[in-house]
């Protein structure tokens, strides 16, 4: 490369003084064969005549100096851009490790409390003996799904959240989009499917509570039933409109946020791109207002497998 350079400079510096001595000869009308030979000085008049030569190498050498330093400025501006690069590139790596840690530090920590309380529940409650057989054993089943779903939630989330942080985020020998697809994302969603299906087993669990707890009271069945009802109103609310809502787009591997403000360009991306929305490789959703939480599902619709969910204010 240096090699390269170097003949480029003596390439265009003799194309340079080519041109001058043309010029000149050009303007002084001078031929070529009457050109003042180069000797050494003996009188004034060969001083005279070896001005002119004079100039014409000043300027040359004026010429490639000019040129050296404008490669020189562009051989330290390029290792800037690179060095610029290269620190946007670790921060925008650590930037996506630190996103990760907090999604899965958030996950872990709610998989293991309703475990907990599932576990408080099993141990802590008082079975009366003439309680019916079904009964307890859906209590008993019910509650260990619930704290065996937590606890593998809880580990997967753990042990991912420890192998991201061990990413080395300036090296990066990989990507850390491609570890994250191919090492890590797989476990993130088993964590995320079982704390999903772990949720509306814990709302029955509560219902089996009341049952349990309230076995040998006279009004237990007006008791129960409460209890019951409000869980089974829980269930209907998070099959409703949380499940269905961000069940799938949380599993989307590469949602992004799409600003309303972008032009659309073509019917196609028209059809793929609207304004303000949330859109990913299996789900969008539409985001007009900016405030994510104030949206219902208007309509569900999947083209070209890609799941889209069209959002509107409530």
């Amino acid at each position: 490369k240096q090699w390269t350079l170097q003949y480029d400079i003596v390439a265009k510096s003799s194309s340079i003084v080519k041109s001058i001595a043309s010029n000149y000869l050009h303007l002084t009308g001078t031929d070529h064969s009457s050109l003042p030979v180069i000797k050494p000085p003996e009188n004034q008049n060969s001083n005279k005549e070896r001005n002119p030569i004079k100039m014409i190498g000043f300027a040359a050498g004026m010429e490639m100096a000019d040129m050296a330093w404008e490669v020189k400025c562009r051989e330290e501006d390029m290792k800037q851009r690179a060095l610029e690069n290269e620190r946007h590139a670790i921060d925008d790596a650590r930037r996506s490790v630190d996103e990760k840690a907090q999604q899965l530090q958030v996950l872990a920590n709610q998989s293991a409390l309703i475990a907990g309380f599932s576990m408080v529940v099993l141990v802590e409650s008082s079975i009366p003996e003439d309680i019916d057989g079904v009964i307890l054993t859906l209590f008993g089943g019910f509650t260990a799904c619930v704290i065996a779903l937590m606890l593998v939630s809880t580990l997967n989330a753990t042990y991912v959240l420890v192998a991201i942080l061990r990413y080395d985020c300036v090296n990066r020998e990989v990507p850390f989009d491609v570890f994250w697809r191919k090492r890590c994302e797989p476990d993130w969603k088993l964590a995320l499917r079982t704390f999903s299906y772990g949720i509306p087993l814990f709302m029955i669990t509560v219902s089996l509570v009341a049952w349990v707890s309230f076995w040998n009271h006279k009004s237990v069945f007006y008791s129960a039933s409460v209890v019951t009802a409000i869980s089974v109103m829980g269930l209907v609310y998070w099959f409703g409109n949380t499940k269905r809502k961000w069940g799938d787009f949380l599993m989307m591997s590469d949602a992004r946020l799409v600003s309303r403000t972008m032009s659309n360009h073509g019917d196609s991306e028209s059809r793929n791109s609207f304004p303000g929305k949330i859109e990913g490789t299996s789900g969008e959703c539409d985001n007009s207002d900016g405030d994510v939480s104030d949206l219902e599902p208007k309509s569900e619709f999947a083209k070209d497998n890609i799941v889209t969910y069209d959002f509107k204010s409530s």
